[in-house]
């Protein structure tokens, strides 16, 4: 490998990549600017969204984590502990724990995918203020100049300085609207599996307060039934049966 050959081919490709840029005028910098927040703010979102790992957790074992604590790994399982905990078997205290995590969560990436749309939007409308900037460069050699050469490198120079601030807008712009993109869907994916969690976590501790309900239902009618039998017999003068123990009148219930 020539590795001599290559070093040339990277400083002649940079050398006009300088002439460029120098072409361009003021409006590269902005436009650098505005690509420097927009691309670091969507790697920002990119990377907190995937710490938390919420696609890589099948459904069938984050929902065994939620009666089995012992098993909870990685932020979903602290999640789920965290929502338990807070909970306390309230409906409203679960509801309340996922607001504060959406709070926690969502809003820092609805925040900067916001950001990234700007930007998106900024930047060819700022390379287009650099191809008005060109054109007004322009059309005041040719007003001033006496169309000499002098004259015609002003005149290049805006046109250049026009059609470089365009496409620079462009390249930036097309490539940050796909990647804001992307990262909204990925974003609108973790929002509807909070969403999801939440009917998990309320439905089954729904699903245990009935099934206690009826319990405590079904153990205060037996109990009101040997109350009643117990008077009968004291009645008729016969010895009242021993009480049934409460465990044993609890009804069997299938999940």
């Amino acid at each position: 490998m020539d590795y001599k050959a290559i070093f040339e081919r990277v400083r002649d490709v940079w050398q006009q990549a300088v002439e460029v840029w120098n072409a361009g005028g003021w409006a590269m910098f902005a436009i650098a600017v505005i690509a420097l927040v927009m691309f670091s703010v969507g790697m920002n979102v990119w990377l907190l969204l995937r710490a938390t790992r919420f696609d890589s957790v099948p459904e069938r074992v984050w929902r065994r984590w939620i009666d089995h604590p012992v098993e909870r790994r990685g932020r979903i399982g602290k999640m789920i502990t965290r929502v338990t905990e807070q909970g306390d078997g309230s409906l409203k205290r679960i509801a309340e724990a996922f607001d504060q995590i959406r709070l926690a969560n969502l809003v820092p990436f609805e925040r900067d995918l916001k950001v990234m749309k700007v930007c998106v939007s900024a930047a060819p409308l700022v390379g287009l203020l650099g191809t008005v900037t060109g054109m007004l460069t322009t059309f005041s050699a040719l007003a001033t100049g006496g169309g000499g050469d002098q004259t015609m490198g002003m005149v290049a120079g805006g046109i250049s300085e026009a059609l470089i601030t365009t496409e620079t807008g462009l390249v930036v712009a097309l490539p940050g609207l796909f990647f804001q993109y992307q990262l909204s869907r990925r974003y609108e994916s973790y929002k509807a599996f909070l969403a999801h969690l939440e009917s998990v976590c309320t439905q089954r501790l729904y699903r245990q307060q009935r099934r206690a309900e009826e319990r405590a239902a079904h153990q205060a009618a037996m109990r009101a039934v040997a109350g009643r039998l117990r008077a009968r017999l004291e009645q008729t003068g016969e010895p009242a049966p021993p009480a049934a123990p409460t465990t044993d009148l609890q009804p069997v219930h299938q999940d």
